[in-house]
């Protein structure tokens, strides 16, 4: 009859089954291990700062080895980067990117997090200073970061005025991003420094 794909009566895609059942359970053990070093960096940036949070602080907090850290993460700085990335997302007025935002929207945002989230607003304004000195990895995704805020902006100040070629509202965009860049850079280095009242006279001045 020839060869035929069965052992002992089952397929082989049942014979498979263990091993993807092994992978299954590889990939949420990975899952897992990412969310404690992501809750580790977090508690130790709103602790200590990012001085503080070390390789070797994180993995001890997270209770990984660093070879499994590096499994999952190219660099500390990669895990810092997501857990402010997460911040910012979280006073997103746009989360899932609609197109329903307005300039206004998207800087009230930005005064939020630095509100609500100042030691995370810190720990980003040190983070992409020292993005030259950092991960080739880190600094290119806080340039995509950027990028991708320099869209939003444009978008938003084309959707409210139709009149703006995508050039010229890629160029403003990056001028206010500037503008509160600046700002926030201003505010990390001295905290009673009136962030919001700035960041809206730019808006005011610049849109």
């Amino acid at each position: 009859m020839g060869d035929r794909p069965y052992l002992h009566g089952h397929s082989t895609s049942r014979v498979r089954c263990p091993k993807r059942r092994e992978a299954v359970a590889r990939y949420q053990v990975g899952i897992q291990t990412e969310a404690r070093i992501i809750e580790a960096t977090r508690s130790l940036l709103a602790e200590d700062g990012m001085e503080a949070t070390t390789l070797k602080a994180i993995c001890d907090r997270a209770e990984v080895r660093s070879g499994s850290f590096y499994n999952l993460f190219d660099s500390k700085e990669d895990a810092i980067i997501r857990v402010v990335r997460e911040s910012i997302e979280a006073v997103d007025p746009d989360p899932h990117h609609a197109g329903t935002d307005t300039v206004d929207d998207l800087v009230e945002a930005y005064i939020r997090f630095f509100d609500e989230e100042p030691k995370m607003a810190r720990v980003y304004v040190k983070a992409a200073l020292a993005g030259d000195s950092s991960a080739n990895g880190a600094r290119r995704r806080f340039l995509r970061h950027h990028q991708r805020r320099v869209e939003r902006f444009a978008d938003a100040m084309q959707r409210g005025n139709t009149s703006l070629t995508p050039e010229d509202g890629a160029v403003q965009a990056e001028l206010l991003l500037g503008a509160l860049d600046g700002l926030a850079f201003r505010w990390a280095l001295d905290q009673s420094f009136d962030f919001p009242k700035h960041a809206l006279l730019a808006a005011e001045r610049l849109v």
